[in-house]
This record gives C-alpha cells, sequence and structure tokens, in this order.
C-alpha cells in the first residue's frame, strides 16, 4: 500500500468530477449514469473529431443517443443528464486535468487472430491523451477488455511516461471491465456486479468509490488488477463456449432429423441441487465487439505468462475451438441456402437472395462483426444478388442496408433471416411468397424466427439451424385455392 498516494487521495476527498474517454456502447450509458448520480458535479466525454464519429459530439450535447436500436432508459437518462448541465461532450482532452477519475472505454479488436496480435493502437492513442492531463491524485480505469498484463504494463508504461507521475504513488490507476449487453446497457451496469482490479490496494479502492454510486442491484467485487483482466476475457470465452456447445448441437440434430430445441427444453428440464445445464440457443454466427475476439485476448495472455500451463500434449484449447465452430455459423447458413434452393432446381449464382437483419444482436443498431457479413460474402462469391434489410443499422461500409422491407423481399429466390428482430417474428407467409413472387421460394431461418410449418403450407421450401425435423420436408406447391388467397394480404 501507497501510504503516499493514500495521503493524496485524502487531501483530494471525494471523486467529483469524472472524464469517460470513448463514447460508444460502453462509454456513452456509463458517463449518463455517472452524470445522473448526486455523488458527482460533471461529467465530460471525451470522443475524438473523426469523420466516423465526430457526428456524436453534437448529439450527445444536444442530449441525443447516437445509439439506433432499443437501448431503455438511455434517451431519457441523456436528456436529463445533458438539460441539467452535468454532462457535455467534448475533443478536447485537456479538460481531462479538471476531472478527478477518468474511464478509458476503447475498442481493442485483433489484427490477426492467427497469430494473437490485437491491435491496440487506438487505445494507445487514448492512454497518451488521458496521460497527457492527469494530474496528482487522478484515478485512471482501464475498462477496454485487454490481454491480461496490459493495464499494469503497457498502459502504465504510457500513463507514467506521458504525465510524468508515478502509477501507485502520484495517481491511482485499475482494471475495471465494462459487463454490458447491447439492448440492456443501463441495466447491466447497475445491476451487474462491478469487477475491480487496482494495481495496489489505494487503487482498488478508489474504483470502488468511483463506481457504488451507480450500482443498485450489483456490487463492487476488488481483486488484483491482472485477476480483473482474466475474469473478463474469461466469462466472455466461457459464454462463447456455451454458444458453440448448442451449436454444435443443433448441427448435430439436423444430421440425425431432430429439433435441438426439443433436445434444449429436455436438457433444461433436469433441475436440482448442484445440476447447471441449461442451455443457450443456437444460431445463425456471433458477432459484436467482445465475444469475437475476448478468447484471443486470454489465449495472449497465457502465451506471454513466464509460466506456461499444464496441458495434455498436442492439446487444442476449447476455447479456440469454439471460437472456430460459432465463426463457422454463416458458412452453414450459406451451405443451407445452397441446399434449399437445389431443392427448388435453383443454383446459388444468379439467384436473388433478402437478407434479413445486418446487426448482430436482435433490436440493436450494433454490427461489429456481424455474422451477416460473412454469409453475404459468400453469397457474392457464389454469383447471387444479394439485398440486405435491417430496421435499425442505417449504413455500413460497402453494403447497402435498406430500410424498407418490401423492396428487399420482392422477386427473392431465398429469404435468409440472420437477426432475431422484433419485425422478423411478424412476417406473414403467404404475403412473403406473393412479394418473392416465386413458385417455390426458399426461406432460411438462422434465428427460429418464424414458424416452419405456416411456411412450408404456404408453399416455402424451409431450411433452419437445428430444425433435422423440418429440414427435408416434403415440398408442397400451392394449390390454385391458396394462390388466389395470396393476393388478400397487404403487407409482411
Amino acid at each position: 500500500m501507497s501510504e503516499r498516494l493514500k495521503a493524496i487521495l485524502s487531501k483530494k476527498g471525494a471523486i467529483k468530477k469524472i472524464g469517460v474517454v470513448g463514447m460508444g456502447y460502453v462509454g456513452i450509458p456509463a458517463a449518463a449514469l455517472f452524470a445522473d448520480s448526486c455523488a458527482y458535479d460533471f461529467v465530460w466525454g471525451f470522443q475524438r473529431n473523426s469523420p466516423s464519429s465526430g457526428y456524436k459530439i453534437d448529439l450527445l450535447n444536444r442530449g441525443i443517443s447516437p445509439l439506433k436500436g432499443k437501448e431503455p432508459m438511455l434517451d431519457s437518462l441523456l436528456a436529463r443528464v445533458a438539460n441539467a448541465g452535468k454532462f457535455a461532450c467534448t475533443s478536447d482532452f485537456s479538460n481531462i486535468s479538471k476531472t478527478d477519475a477518468v474511464t478509458i472505454s476503447i475498442q481493442t479488436p485483433f489484427l490477426n487472430k492467427d497469430d494473437l496480435e490485437p491491435d491496440f493502437r487506438p487505445l494507445l492513442e487514448g492512454l497518451r491523451s488521458v496521460g497527457k492531463h492527469i494530474t496528482e491524485g487522478s484515478l485512471v480505469v482501464l475498462e477496454s477488455t485487454v490481454t491480461p498484463g496490459t493495464t499494469d504494463g503497457i498502459a502504465k508504461q504510457i500513463l507514467e511516461e506521458e504525465s510524468g507521475l508515478t502509477a501507485g504513488e502520484d495517481f491511482a490507476l485499475a482494471h475495471a471491465p465494462e459487463r454490458v449487453m447491447v439492448g440492456r446497457l443501463i441495466q447491466n451496469i447497475q445491476e451487474h456486479d462491478r469487477i475491480v482490479g487496482g494495481i495496489d490496494d489505494v487503487s482498488t479502492q478508489r474504483a470502488k468509490e468511483l463506481y457504488s454510486p451507480i450500482l443498485t442491484k450489483g456490487k463492487a467485487i476488488p481483486m488484483s488488477t491482472r485477476a480483473a483482466e482474466v475474469t473478463k476475457t474469461a466469462e466472455n470465452a466461457l459464454r462463447d463456449l456455451q454458444i458453440a456447445a448448442i451449436n454444435e448441437l443443433a448441427l448435430y440434430c439436423e444430421a440425425m432429423g431432430i429439433n435441438v430445441y426439443d433436445v434444449k427444453a429436455g436438457v433444461d428440464s433436469l433441475k436440482g441441487e448442484g445440476i447447471t445445464r441449461a442451455l443457450l440457443y443456437p444460431g445463425a454466427g456471433v458477432g459484436g465487439h467482445c465475444l469475437t475476439k475476448d478468447t484471443y485476448h486470454l489465449e495472449r495472455g497465457v502465451k506471454m505468462s513466464p509460466l506456461k500451463p499444464d496441458l495434455p500434449d498436442n492439446n487444442s484449447s476449447i476455447f479456440v475451438v469454439a471460437r472456430n465452430i460459432n465463426d463457422f455459423m454463416p458458412r452453414h447458413m450459406f451451405n443451407l441456402t445452397v441446399q434449399g434452393l437445389k431443392r427448388a432446381g435453383k443454383k446459388p449464382e444468379g439467384a436473388n437472395v433478402a437478407i434479413l437483419g445486418w446487426a448482430f444482436l436482435n433490436n440493436s443498431d450494433d454490427a461489429r462483426n456481424t455474422p451477416s457479413e460473412a454469409y453475404h460474402d459468400l453469397l457474392l462469391k457464389a454469383g447471387a444478388n444479394v439485398k440486405v434489410h435491417d430496421p435499425h443499422v442505417e449504413n455500413y461500409p460497402g453494403v447497402a442496408i435498406l430500410q424498407d422491407p418490401l423492396s428487399v423481399l420482392r422477386n427473392s429466390d431465398a429469404i435468409a433471416i440472420m437477426t432475431g428482430h422484433d419485425e422478423y417474428f411478424k412476417l406473414n407467409a403467404l404475403t412473403v411468397k406473393e412479394l418473392a413472387g416465386s413458385e417455390q421460394p426458399v426461406i432460411i431461418d438462422g434465428r427460429n424466427v418464424v414458424s416452419p410449418d405456416e411456411f412450408i403450407d404456404s408453399g416455402f421450401i424451409y431450411k433452419g439451424i437445428g430444425r433435422g425435423d423440418k429440414n427435408m420436408h416434403p415440398i408442397r406447391p400451392l394449390n390454385p385455392l391458396e394462390c388466389i388467397a395470396v393476393g388478400h394480404h397487404a403487407g409482411p
């Protein structure tokens, strides 16, 4: 324990002004909650004024969230704190000198997962910007998911070099990883326990002071910095493993001609003391910023450790195997598409395919590492004509995203549901078939959204992940009366 740092913080007093670096899915709700707390006087949101994200600054200063999709409580919270004069967003990082604590939430993707090299350039740039302006007694908290060893390694080094101060002596440093899911950002921050790992006891305690006022059901859980880093990477690697388990089971069920959802319900039904066998849901792929790369942060942390784990010879990491399975699911959607088109007497080359859903998560605009992109690219490579609909994603580099479902569904040979948006649960089989304009259109359900029997009875060729009970159904073309009925439905 540093008596010097302890004395500095005691003299400085309670945290009153906060800076949040990175106005994204983590930083925006955190800044709003900090600003809404009576424990704090003011919160700065720091955002680079770049061509791709500088637009957020004006929106946030007007109390408007730049995040699309359904995000309960966020819009009203932002409006309240902006109107109350407790929050402002800026690209001027010199204002960090006016804060008592700074949190950093910047993405940490991988340049190449095969050689375990992360792209820390944006994070390192953020650390340098923070380091230039922190003062004696500042608290710096790294919220970004990082390779274990980063906080008390390169992050500490940069902050010290830029500030001329010493971590643990002149300023406090901690890692408190975010644990949020798009669609429930505010709720997650308030209700989830907060892992807090300082580089020393004083830093840990200061970080606990920062987060405690915004926790409702959650509590701060102290541990070492390295343990906090491993906790975040491990919990996401484990979730990815759970998803991979049900995805592989879904592939097994398809091969054996059974419904994976029956199996899931059966497994879930076994309850009792010490029994934890609940399964997650299979799907068209795993996207987002976290699960797609946190396994590699964990693997890199082990690789960089001076001690190597005692494992069997020629052991393959189950976490990397899980990652490979989940990465395969868009390819499986493509395979199902090809199979469905073949049953309709068509090939992917020249086929018109409608993709429903570009966001990786239902009712969200978050399209980071979306599995839809891999599926989309496979279709293009096979010579298909592709249209994409998403009610929440307005634009994406290199891909035209349409908000009008009718124009996307019209004249489609195949329709693939990649995201479980609420709108897609309302699809009417006869109306969709009329729009498709095909005698035997194909529907490929990657999220168990539609009723297989409804679409099969309406003349569709159905393919669904994990639906071995339906994927080889007899093809039922519409009879004349059904063809007439198609015209009586106005919308999807």
